[in-house]
């Protein structure tokens, strides 16, 4: 029996368990208690690579992501930009019904609905903030998919350097994806994932690419003997290789006539800004972002299985920081006097197309949920107002409005990790919303 055959089915769950968040591990086993206890910890709470999204597990993990990931550092720089404080203590009892049907405080609906922690900002001012179970203003907390939006906006600036066409295919600044399903496609088709390749996040098929190659050239979730590969005989290594190698066209659909996200595109978003800065994602991250939001606390990025900044989830930060970026988009790229990324490309993510309303309205997984479109790795609910989110699995979000001068951050530790028809995921963002309105009107 292979290896693959032996532990098909365990990894399979795993994997799915990572991206979906909708399955137990194969014996039925799960942590019942919290994580992370006793020194040592206690069997019954041990966190592991193998049960890090898992909950209650995730809520120790994804404030110490360092410890079941790999990750390099993107080190703070500069003077801290202070937020001064006007704590509003009507924010916290005002009260809002949840998806679930309960009536609840605005801080009881994100904690009953799995946050670690919020803050809301209206201007430069910090109006409420709270951490929940044991999670605090200096510690670490992963991005997941919000990662998508902030290497999007560091792609920005080279595109203001004219050292971007997106009307090119890909293959122009990375030859290496010639034959692959990414030669066809434009780099905008790669920033609104509708690339139209034959590549689904099948977590469940034993015998997907998706199985076989991506998740363990991720290095974010588990599979036996995969963290044990060795490059030399590996042909399949980090996640660029899967995009060269295994990334195949649809010949179903034509390249900008879908919206299907998808972590593929992220990943090469990322390695194009490696490849046309010159430089390391982290290190073009931190030089041209972190260093000039007067960030209080380094962040970290997670890395795949070569070591290469996963561009399509790996960023970990404290609360404040992921505000403080929010805030740097929300005012059009401008922070604390110095234009950080170019207010062109800021606002082109609100300029919404016909084609991007369309797209978005017919992805029957979104049907039921507020967005309106997505764009340059953004999702959008109001463009005329302003308000839009980065977003990531498991429940991150940066919560833009522009029109109420409002970001809001939280980060949580849901059980259900896709934010689609997500009750938990949905309760927060629809309070959250409500909230900005009352703020838009002071």
């Amino acid at each position: 029996m292979s290896r693959l055959q032996k532990y098909g089915h365990i990894a399979a769950v795993l994997i799915c368990l990572l991206f979906t968040g909708k399955a137990a591990l194969a014996d039925g086993a799960s942590v019942t208690v919290k994580p992370m206890q006793g020194v040592p910890p206690s069997r019954e709470s041990q966190v592991s690579l193998r049960n890090y999204t898992q909950y209650p597990a995730n809520r120790w993990a994804f404030r110490n992501a360092g410890a079941p990931l790999h990750v390099v550092m993107i080190p703070r720089q500069g003077d801290i930009f202070r937020l001064p404080r006007a704590l509003d203590p009507a924010i916290a009892n005002t009260k809002y019904t949840d998806l679930h049907g309960r009536e609840l405080s605005f801080d009881d609906l994100f904690e009953q609905n799995f946050a670690d922690g919020l803050v809301v900002i209206k201007g430069d001012t910090v109006l409420h903030e709270r951490y929940f179970h044991d999670f605090n203003e200096r510690a670490q907390h992963i991005w997941f998919s919000m990662t998508k939006s902030l290497v999007s906006s560091a792609f920005g600036i080279l595109v203001a350097e004219g050292k971007v066409d997106l009307s090119a295919s890909p293959v122009k600044y990375i030859p290496e994806l010639k034959g692959s399903g990414f030669e066809r496609v434009t780099i905008q088709n790669v920033l609104d994932h509708a690339s139209a390749i034959d590549f689904k996040e099948n977590y469940t098929d034993l015998e997907t690419d998706f199985f076989r190659y991506y998740a363990p050239a991720l290095s974010m979730g588990f599979l036996p003997g995969a963290a044990d590969a060795d490059p030399a005989d590996t042909k399949i290594y980090g996640a660029h290789d899967f995009l060269v190698h295994f990334i195949k066209a649809d010949s179903s659909l034509q390249p900008g006539e879908s919206f299907d996200y998808n972590s593929s595109n992220a990943d090469l978003l990322g390695w194009l800004v490696a490849r046309i800065s010159g430089q390391s994602l982290q290190d073009y991250l931190q030089q041209n972002i972190w260093a000039k939001i007067g960030a209080e606390h380094d962040a970290t990025i997670a890395v795949d299985r070569a070591y290469m900044p996963v561009a399509t989830g790996g960023m970990n930060s404290t609360l404040r920081d992921a505000a403080r970026f929010g805030m740097m988009i929300r005012d059009g790229g401008h922070f604390n006097g110095e234009q950080v990324i170019p207010a062109k490309w800021v606002d082109a993510s609100l300029d919404i197309s016909p084609e991007l309303l369309t797209n978005m309205a017919a992805n029957k997984k979104y049907s039921g949920d507020p967005w309106t479109a997505y764009h340059n790795m953004w999702w959008i609910l109001d463009a005329a107002a302003g308000e839009y989110c980065a977003v990531g699995i498991h429940g991150q979000v940066i919560y833009i409005n522009r029109k109420a001068d409002t970001v809001m951050a939280w980060f949580s530790s849901q059980p259900g990790a896709s934010a689609a028809g997500n009750p938990d995921f949905h309760s927060k963002l629809a309070a959250a919303r409500k909230l900005a309105g009352t703020l838009a009107k002071k």
